[in-house]
Formats: structure tokens, C-alpha cells, sequence
């Protein structure tokens, strides 16, 4: 009985056991269910949340750039736009000087261009572009890729057909919304024209850099030759130029235009479209750009005229010539003479730039040099740079004063000037005593100068100055007298053309006559006949004493043999600016020196470096041409002009303004009875 009940306790106790771990287990088992049924709702929830966002950024995406669409014009109304007109600048010879507008070049079929040239531009910009729909997914995706590794942008994934979307009707601004209106053109564009019309659309309105727009303008820019002359290496170094113009034009930078050009041919092998031998061959004989002559000085005279094109013939819509008043000849001319002079003396002196206009009397401009170097610098510093001409301005009070009845032979005190703390002295410090004007305009004596505007009123002179053809704002006070009111180089020039012209006023052009390339004329300089703005006696008295200055004072260098000239120096506080303005009967040039942040210069002076420029030049532009004597310059005058005199000291140099300062010439002694004799006989008859 007892053994029963220990089988019956031992046979039940297993039951009880397995009953107790089947309890322990059955938990487990309840709680991994509920975590399993906890993770796949959150995971549906998450599938379900991303597919809401997903369909909402899908929205959002197709409205925004339904909303891009709608801001475009109506895409069956749109026409791919005509090329740009050109303009081109031809010379008083007729021949073409400078080529403008934003298409420098002419359309050209691709059948007309040797094969390798344009598969240049595919290897290069877009190798699936005969494959794509005007997007390129695969090249997107590359590009993201490569500028996420770079952590920036470092590569672009816009197709030829973006490109030329981008050039043909958009802006060049890097937004999302410009890019979405981007692809929509090109979309536009791969349904209207075929691969071979877009990629030629592209290759006449890409931009190559250096002002060339289209490849047939590249090849002649670059290469000296039409697009379809140009070699293998040509064609890849024209093709690299696209990525960025500014900085791999191989005018501007041949070491990064070369390398680009051998990543192009690399490109090329590597789809077949040129053999290893034509890439090896072009490697060693890599591609040059054709060196520019001279320094471009016609391109500132370009831009001055496009700058008022507009004005003339309104907006420019077709191709046009502009014969212009630009002398081949003369144009060279002072271009050699301030890039010579400057090479040769511009370093000890510290002057960087300087500026020529050379205008005839009536008005038309026959050379313009706005710069040193116009590929290192576009600012056309004879037309837009102002600055202090110094005793360069004089000429408008000593006018002023003969208008208000004084003569060349007028004498005033040369002694120091007190207002109110402003002292103007003479550059030698030292006081003449009483001096003829004409012998005070010869020596630059800034004391006379400020007495004389004191005598007939700061705004007298500056009248006067106005009447001339001043135009900048010219501020009334003693001081003008020394040239302190800042003018362009072109205003002063023309200012100083009536004493060329027997007292006529004067306004400076460069326009002759615009016409179509048919023919038709759209605009026609007519000669302005503004009138008589200096009385001919004051003409005469005017002239003889500007003469004064190149025969014994200032400027003694810029004589010119066999012809009448006159003219005057300028120099400004601190030695900061150099003028000289000179004239004949035949030419008035005026050349500015200095530095474009108007830091003073080691003592360059319009009596040195300016005057050898335009004396440089005045010889050359009066080769073989008849003389004209200057208005009131008579038989006395050059008799007087040959005699010494003995107030002005041999190799007298100019100098410039002092404290509110001079230019002036140091005497050796003053003898008034030689000036006196001259000026009675000449100007007795008033």
C-alpha cells in the first residue's frame, strides 16, 4: 500500500514537474508575441507614414513645377530667339576694327565642321547625350554622388540640351527654381528639334569667354581661323573652354586651357571618337591661342560706343557696322607711345596707368587710350576716371580774367595768399614780385592764379570752365584756381579745342555714321554748329601765352617742329596725378598719368612723362600733313616764339601743388621789356 502510493507520488511527480515547466514557458511565449506584434505595427506604421510623405513630396513636387511651368510662356508659343546682332566697329580707313555684341560670331552648320569637333563637346559635357531625353538620369546621379564625396559642387549633371535651355531663355542664376524651369525646356526642346539641330543651336550659343559667343567666333578668337579649319587639339581645347570661360580661356590662362584640352581628348578615346594615333598627335602638338596685338586699346573705344549705341539708333535688333572718327593709324600710334614710355619710366616713377585722347578741333575723336593694358583692365580711365588736374585747369581763370578786360601783359603780385589758414605757395617756395600773366601762366604760379580768381569770382571761372565743355560739378571756391574740382581726362581735352578752333564750342563723337549690313542708314553724325563761345582777340591772347609754355616754360619738350602748338601742364597734390593737354591746328590730345588708387606717385610731373608721351605722339600724327597755324598766331608770334626768354631758366621742369600748392619754374631773372615788346606789337590793335 505504501509502495503504491510512493509509485503513484513518483509517477505523478514527472506530470507535476513538466505541468510547472510548461508554466514557466507559457509567459515567454505570451511576451515575444506581443513584442513581435508591437515591432511589425510600428513597422507598418512607419511603411504606412512614408508612403504619406512620399505621396505628399510627389504633390508637392508635380505642383511646384506645375507652378514653374505656369510662369513660363505658353511652351507651343515658344521660339527658339534669334542669334544676337553684331556690331561692328569700322575706322575712318572702312576696315573692321572691333567686332561686338553678345554673338561675336556667325552661325555655322554642323556639316560644315569637321567631324571631331562637335563629339568633342559630347565626350566632354555629355557622353549620353545622343541616348537621353534631354535629362540625364544616370549623370544626375554621378554628379550627386561625386559632390557629396567632395562636399561641394564639383560636378554639374545638366545636359547639352539644359545648356543650351539655360542660354537660349533663362537667366544664369543657380536656384532650384531656375533648374526646374531648365528641365522643362529641355524637355520642350527634345520634342521640337532633332539631337543634330540642338547640338548645333548649342555650338553657335555657347559661351567660350574673352567676348566670343559660338564656336566660328572661338576658332577666329582664339585660333586666328574658322571653325572648320581647326585641328583635333583645337577642337578639345575649345571644347574644355566651355566649363568655365572666365577662367580657362587659353588667352587668359594657356596652362588650364591645356590641361582641360587633354581631359577632352581623353574623353574622346575613350568613346571612339577620335583614334590613339589623332590623340597622341594632337598631345604633342598641343593648341596655342594667337597672341592679341598691342594691348587692346580699341576695345575702349568699343565699349564707349556700345555704351551709346542705344541712344542713337534705339535698341539694336539686327546686325549692324558703326563707321567711327578712330584712325587706324593714330589709334596704334598713342596706344606704342603711353605703353612704351610707361614700360621704360613708369616703374621709377610708380605710375601704374595712364589715359590718351587725341580729338581734331571740331570735335571727332581720332584715338582713345583708355589704359595700360585693356585685357588686365576694362575701366576706361579717359571717359570715366576723374580726377584733380592740377594747373592743367589754370587756362579757365587766366580766360576769365582776359574777358574781364585784362591783358597777357597785365601785372600782378606773385607773393604769398593767406585764407582763412589756407596758404597756396609756389613749388620753389619762392615769390616773384610783379609779373606779367603771360609770364605767370608760363611759370605755373599758383599765387597769381588763386589773386586772379579772387579778382573776377570763384563762379566766374567756373562758368567759363562750363562754357568750354567741363561737365563734372565744379565747386566755387579760391582753390579751383589750382585745379582741385575733379574732371575726365575727354572733358579737358575738349575744353581746350576751341583755342584750336578760333573760339568754337565743341562736342567730342566718336560716331560717324551707323548703317545696316544691307545698307540702310539708321544715323548720321551732322556736323553741331553750337556757336562762338570765345571772342577771336581773346583767342589770340590765349593761344600766345599757351605757347609760352612749350617754347620756354613747362613743357618745353612737347615742341613740334615746323608746327604752331600750345597746351599746359598739370600737376596735382602729392604728385598724385600728371596731365598735359596740347594742341595744334591739326590735333588737340590730352594724356593723364597716375595710379588708379590715387596713391601720390615719386614726383611724376606733366612737364616729364606725360609730355614725352604726347610728344610721341604728336609727331607721328602730323607726319605728312599740311601745317595749320593756331588761330591769332601770327608772324609775330612765331618770331617771338624763337626768342629767349630770359625770365624762364633753360630745362625748367614743372612740379606740382603744394599745400593747396604750385607747379612751378625757377627764374633766373625777370626782364619784362622782351614780353612787353611782343605782347604791344601783337596785341596793340585790341
Amino acid at each position: 500500500m505504501a509502495l503504491r502510493k510512493g509509485k503513484a507520488r513518483r509517477a505523478h511527480a514527472p506530470d507535476a514537474g513538466s505541468h510547472s515547466r510548461a508554466s514557466e514557458r507559457a509567459p515567454s511565449k505570451r511576451g515575444g508575441s506581443k513584442r513581435n506584434g508591437a515591432a511589425r505595427s510600428a513597422l507598418r506604421r512607419l511603411i504606412y507614414w512614408s508612403l504619406v510623405l512620399a505621396l505628399w513630396a510627389l504633390i508637392a513636387a508635380v505642383g511646384t513645377i506645375a507652378f514653374a511651368v505656369s510662369t513660363l510662356p505658353p511652351i507651343q508659343t515658344l521660339e527658339v530667339p534669334k542669334r544676337p546682332p553684331t556690331v561692328e566697329i569700322v575706322g575712318t580707313d572702312g576696315r573692321p576694327l572691333v567686332t561686338r555684341g553678345e554673338m561675336s560670331g556667325t552661325d555655322i552648320s554642323i556639316k560644315e565642321l569637321p567631324p571631331y569637333l562637335p563629339r568633342a563637346f559630347v565626350a566632354i559635357e555629355d557622353r549620353r547625350f545622343f541616348s537621353h531625353f534631354g535629362i540625364d538620369p544616370i549623370g544626375l546621379i554621378r554628379a550627386a554622388a561625386a559632390n557629396v564625396l567632395r562636399r561641394g559642387v564639383s560636378q554639374g549633371g545638366s545636359t547639352i540640351t539644359q545648356q543650351l535651355a539655360k542660354n537660349l531663355f533663362l537667366t544664369q542664376e543657380r536656384t532650384l527654381w531656375r533648374k526646374m524651369q531648365e528641365v522643362v525646356l529641355a524637355l520642350w526642346l527634345e520634342r521640337r528639334f532633332s539631337k543634330t539641330e540642338i547640338l548645333e543651336l548649342y555650338l553657335n550659343r555657347v559661351y567660350f569667354g574673352s567676348g566670343a559667343y559660338g564656336v566660328e567666333a572661338a576658332a577666329q578668337r582664339y585660333f586666328g581661323k574658322p571653325a572648320r579649319e581647326v585641328k583635333v587639339a583645337e577642337a578639345a581645347m575649345l571644347a574644355g573652354v566651355v566649363k568655365s570661360p572666365s577662367r580657362l580661356a587659353p588667352s587668359r590662362n594657356p596652362d588650364g586651357a591645356e590641361r582641360r584640352a587633354r581631359a577632352v581628348l581623353a574623353a574622346m578615346t575613350e568613346l571612339g571618337f577620335v583614334t590613339e594615333t589623332m590623340a597622341k598627335s594632337a598631345l604633342a602638338q598641343p593648341a596655342h591661342a594667337i597672341k592679341t596685338v598691342g594691348t587692346g586699346s580699341l576695345n575702349y573705344v568699343a565699349d564707349w560706343i556700345m555704351d551709346v549705341l542705344d541712344d542713337l539708333v534705339g535698341r539694336v535688333e539686327q546686325d549692324l557696322v558703326v563707321e567711327t572718327s578712330i584712325d587706324p593709324t593714330l589709334q596704334a600710334a598713342a596706344e606704342k607711345a603711353l605703353t612704351d614710355e610707361l614700360a621704360l619710366k613708369g616703374q621709377k616713377l610708380d605710375v601704374a596707368q595712364g589715359a590718351l585722347v587725341a580729338i581734331t578741333p571740331e570735335g571727332a575723336v581720332r584715338a582713345m587710350v583708355g589704359g595700360r593694358n585693356y585685357a588686365e583692365s576694362q575701366f576706361n580711365r579717359a571717359v570715366a576716371a576723374k580726377r584733380q588736374p592740377g594747373s592743367a585747369f589754370k587756362p579757365f581763370v587766366y580766360l576769365t580774367a582776359l574777358e574781364r578786360g585784362l591783358t597777357p601783359e597785365t601785372v600782378r603780385e606773385d607773393k604769398p595768399v593767406a585764407l582763412k589758414g589756407w596758404k597756396p605757395e609756389n613749388y620753389s617756395r619762392e615769390y616773384h614780385g610783379p609779373v606779367t600773366l603771360t609770364q605767370a601762366l608760363a611759370l605755373s604760379l599758383n599765387t597769381v592764379a588763386v589773386r586772379l580768381t579772387l579778382e573776377v569770382g570763384p563762379r566766374a571761372v567756373a562758368k567759363t570752365a562750363y562754357r568750354l565743355g567741363i561737365a563734372s560739378k565744379l565747386d566755387a571756391n579760391p582753390s579751383l584756381a589750382l585745379g582741385t574740382s575733379e574732371v575726365s581726362l575727354i572733358e579737358l581735352t575738349c575744353a581746350y579745342a576751341p583755342f584750336a578752333n578760333s573760339g568754337n564750342a565743341t562736342m567730342p563723337y566718336v560716331v560717324a555714321r551707323v548703317r545696316t549690313r544691307a545698307g540702310k542708314i539708321l544715323f548720321t553724325h551732322a556736323p553741331q554748329k553750337l556757336g562762338r563761345i570765345i571772342e577771336p582777340r581773346h583767342i589770340a591772347m590765349m593761344n600766345a601765352m599757351m605757347r609760352e609754355t612749350l617754347v620756354s616754360g613747362t613743357a618745353q619738350r612737347a615742341q613740334l617742329p615746323g608746327w604752331a602748338a600750345a597746351g599746359k601742364t598739370g600737376t596735382s597734390q602729392d604728385f598724385r596725378d600728371a596731365w598735359f593737354v596740347g594742341y595744334t591746328g591739326h590735333l588737340v590730345t590730352g594724356v593723364w598719368l597716375g595710379n588708379d588708387d590715387s596713391s601720390p606717385t615719386k614726383k611724376a610731373t606733366g612737364g616729364a612723362l606725360p609730355v614725352d608721351i604726347w610728344s610721341r605722339f604728336m609727331k607721328v600724327a602730323h607726319q605728312g600733313v599740311p601745317v595749320a597755324s593756331l588761330p591769332g598766331l601770327t608772324g609775330a608770334a612765331s618770331f617771338a616764339s624763337a626768342l629767349p626768354n630770359p625770365l624762364l631758366s633753360p630745362g625748367s621742369s614743372e612740379a606740382p601743388v603744394g599745400q593747396g600748392g604750385a607747379e612751378s619754374v625757377r627764374p633766373q631773372a625777370i626782364n619784362r621789356s622782351l614780353d612787353g615788346w611782343f605782347l604791344d606789337r601783337l596785341f596793340g590793335q585790341r
